[in-house]
């Protein structure tokens, strides 16, 4: 019988684990300083760390570089905005970057697209740290530009403009259709009650009731030009569905198809669902940040 000594061992087989990271010079030092043990495995491109406790090791090793880095491009951050500022009434600079504009969703999507940025419930701000002053100052003209947009004077401006405009009659009539809160359906091929179902022009809705009131062609050509006007149509009432809803709403595999989108309603993507859970925890966000003190009847905290 061959007896196999622990040289002949595969490396492999040893206690331990495998340790991988981008490649920095800096980093590779104090990573061999930290485990001095360790070995280069060309086949894994990673560091094997021979050990029981290899694996809780690396974790905490790469934590610390995690902060390293983090504190590393902080610094680059804040020497680069002292290089070269932005200077504007909605930036203010302190331990970070805090960011305060009208609202706007667009202006919103901006600002979830920079890193690490997060908003402050209690400051009522965006805020971003300085690692993350390179993107915020690329996509800054444009944040800046939808910021100024939105000013309640700038958008009075604008409505003053637009009264009286076939524009703002087209955008009024668009509402008052909106408030009746109804939608054409095939009479023939009408969306399940109670579940969240897709729409063309309001988004994800919940359909309530079926009158069986004709919807008129006149009607449909001016708000719901998807319709087929070679098919009757009835009136559907929908409600905004709730978060609970939502999240428990099951996403179709695929995005709608040609027959889907004619007839007006379809099972949502998973892509739709995010944009609609967002949106209803935003606005759950907000009714609870209007709510006055003590109205959930617990009475009024002092400090």
């Amino acid at each position: 019988m061959v007896q196999h000594n622990q040289r002949t061992r595969p490396k492999e087989a040893r206690q331990g684990d495998f340790a991988a990271f981008p490649y920095d010079r800096s980093a590779v030092e104090r990573f061999r300083q930290a485990f001095p043990r360790a070995r280069w495995n060309d086949e894994r491109k990673s560091w094997f760390v021979p050990g029981k406790t290899a694996a809780r090791r690396i974790e905490r090793w790469l934590a610390r570089e995690a902060a390293h880095n983090d504190i590393h491009g902080d610094i680059k951050g804040r020497d680069a905005y002292d290089f070269e500022p932005i200077v504007s009434r909605y930036l203010e600079v302190g331990d970070d970057l805090c960011i305060r504009t009208p609202y706007s969703k667009s202006l919103i999507e901006m600002l979830r697209a920079i890193p690490w940025a997060h908003w402050d419930e209690d400051l009522r701000a965006w805020r971003v740290p300085f690692r993350s002053y390179e993107e915020l100052r690329r996509r800054w003209p444009r944040i800046e530009a939808a910021a100024r947009r939105n000013e309640p004077e700038e958008k009075k401006r604008r409505r003053n403009a637009e009264k009286d405009s076939e524009k703002q009659r087209a955008a009024n009539a668009r509402s008052a259709e909106r408030r009746r809160r109804r939608y054409p359906l095939p009479a023939d091929d009408p969306p399940p009650a109670g579940r969240p179902v897709a729409t063309g022009q309001y988004g994800i809705v919940v359909f309530v009731e079926f009158s069986g009131e004709v919807a008129e062609t006149a009607e449909l050509a001016e708000h719901y030009p998807h319709a087929d006007r070679t098919v009757d149509h009835v009136w559907g009432r929908w409600r905004v569905p709730s978060l609970a809803e939502l999240v428990a709403a099951w996403p179709a595999r695929r995005e709608p198809g040609p027959e889907a989108l004619s007839r007006g309603w379809w099972q949502p993507t998973l892509a739709e669902l995010r944009i609609a859970r967002r949106n209803a925890r935003s606005m759950a966000r907000r009714q609870r940040a209007r709510k006055p003190a003590g109205a959930d009847g617990q009475g009024t905290r002092v400090h």
